[in-house]
């Protein structure tokens, strides 16, 4: 097969249009063409109102290899290689135990599946409830404000990432990418996540497909436990013989050799127990700030210079970054065309919000987060837990903000940058539930993040006329965008303190998303299955 990149042609093109445009391109005739599979689409919107698809091909042709060498000097023109993740078919009887996972976010369900599927039969502790549980508890929670510290966004089947937009953006390239999104597919996933050069499963499908991809991995013989926290790594020599986990009230102890870690970074209580029993620990540069709401049909207007008409348009998104003269940058992250904010805490007393979007992602705001770097210069502290506590103080901060009753602390933009008390809301109307109070970011950030939002809020309206728009609104606090913490661990992906442990995904700070967790949770996994082969060829 021969790859074709960056063909352009107008938005809303129908099959036959794009038969004819590739034909062109390649002077051929459409007859010449005998398949096309597309592998990438994007929207190129920098010269608007005329928008562009830009496209990448899969092409089955006709003379294919003559076709091939009259272009084999356009870099746009190429042969295929495909890309096949083997999976081998092992057996449990000489491995000596089961490996265990601990958690059931992106990172251990990709884990937990490859395990299952080459027949070692994975064991899956999960602190939260399954998926249909979980959603019935986080909505209880968004409608009253009664937390359950087991069961919320942060904690349950599918992990953080399940109460998202579900992007599946990356920035790495890997091989294995491809297997996790045809995974996804086979699961309940809409199958344009193959080519849209910025995927998306949306939250509303992502509960369906983590269900289903548990059931493939219980059919594989994997064993999944709900509401069971880890609570102790037992070793002997340095080497792990096996997991204490509480369940009900119990305590119940698996012995195991082999443990893959992927707690995400927001179980605080597990990495406080880690420093404990001396599995080395660093500090990870990390992100603090708020979210920013406007009104999508604002954006819309802005980036296509036109409204967006779905499916041929979609929604309009964003991606800034600004340098600043205060020596800091602000960048925004998990940008949710057509979404809202939602409340992501998991601690009492301590808020935590996020964003969230529909896979239609046909809301009226949009909104992103507006993060500030953070280092240990700015902990002034070189504990390796000095970040989980900064943002614990944080989040306090922002919780009695809010009213201490799980309330977002809410502000305007006009207000913000122009230093005076709102005492009321502009046309831009909050999707953060169980309520808001307007409350200024000063009084739960620190100041050189205020700064550095002043700033950058007018630096950022420069690149999108109406960024800085008077009624926009600020929601705080976004304190969990990433793990403050990295847990050690060697080339083998193995701890460095513990044989037998493997520190994964985006809490032990080796990923950021969901595609980047799955691959490393698949990289952990494929370990496991080499010291197996190893051990027993």
């Amino acid at each position: 097969m021969i790859k074709l990149m960056n063909l352009s042609t107008p938005i809303g093109c129908t099959e036959s249009q794009l038969l004819q445009a590739i034909a062109k391109r390649l002077k051929i005739s459409k007859t010449d063409i005998i398949h096309i599979q597309p592998i990438k689409k994007s929207i190129d919107a920098r010269k608007k109102p005329n928008i562009f698809v830009v496209w990448t091909f899969l092409l089955k042709l006709k003379q294919e290899e003559v076709i091939y060498k009259r272009y084999k000097n356009d870099h746009d023109v190429e042969r295929y290689k495909p890309h096949f993740y083997n999976i081998p078919k092992l057996s449990l009887k000489e491995f000596g135990s089961r490996p265990v996972v601990i958690g059931f976010g992106p990172a251990e369900m990709f884990a937990a599946y490859l395990l299952a599927k080459v027949g070692l039969r994975p064991i899956v502790l999960e602190r939260g409830k399954c998926v249909e549980q979980r959603q019935k508890d986080v909505a209880f929670f968004w409608k009253t404000g009664q937390l359950n510290p087991s069961s919320n966004v942060q904690f349950g089947e599918g992990g953080a990432g399940t109460f998202s937009d579900g992007k599946l953006t990356t920035g790495i390239k890997d091989f294995r990418i491809q297997f996790i999104l045809e995974t996804f597919i086979s699961c309940g996933a809409p199958k344009e996540i193959l080519y849209l050069a910025k995927p998306h499963i949306g939250t509303d499908r992502l509960v369906q497909v983590v269900k289903t991809m548990r059931e493939k991995i219980q059919a594989f013989g994997g064993e999944i436990h709900f509401q069971a926290c880890m609570k102790r790594l037992q070793q002997e020599n340095r080497k792990l013989i096996g997991v204490i986990y509480e369940q009900d009230g119990q305590l119940y102890y698996i012995e195991t050799e082999q443990c893959i870690l992927a707690i995400g970074h927001s179980a605080r209580d597990v990495f406080s127990m880690l420093y404990q029993d001396k599995i080395l620990l660093e500090q990870k540069n990390f992100s603090i700030g708020i979210r920013i709401e406007h009104k999508q049909a604002t954006i819309n207007q802005v980036m296509y210079d036109r409204d967006a008409a779905p499916p041929d348009l979609p929604v309009a998104d964003y991606k800034l970054a600004v340098h600043l003269p205060n020596r800091h940058s602000l960048y925004t992250f998990c940008m949710c065309p057509g979404g809202e904010v939602i409340t992501a805490s998991s601690e009492p007393n301590r808020l935590a919000i996020n964003g969230m979007s529909r896979y239609a992602r046909n809301g009226v705001n949009a909104n992103s987060a507006l993060l500030v770097g953070i280092t240990s210069n700015e902990l002034h502290d070189t504990h390796p837990l000095a970040g989980m506590y900064f943002q614990q103080k944080l989040e306090e901060a922002a919780f009695h903000a809010g009213d201490s009753n799980y309330f977002a602390p809410v502000y305007t933009v006009g207000d913000f940058l122009n230093h005076r008390m709102s005492k009321s809301l502009g046309d831009v109307e909050p999707t953060y539930r169980p309520g808001v109070t307007i409350a200024a970011p000063e009084s739960y950030l620190p100041n050189f993040v205020v700064d550095t939002l002043c700033l950058g809020i007018p630096a950022m309206a420069r690149k999108i006329q109406g960024f800085d728009s008077p009624d926009a609104i600020l929601t705080g606090i976004e304190s969990r965008s990433s793990s403050p913490i990295r847990i050690l661990r060697n080339e083998f992906c193995e701890s460095i303190s513990l044989a037998g442990l493997y520190p994964c995904g985006e809490g032990a700070g080796y990923a950021g998303g969901i595609t980047s967790a799955a691959v490393d949770g698949l990289r952990c996994a494929e370990q496991i299955v080499k010291k197996f082969t190893k051990n027993h060829s």
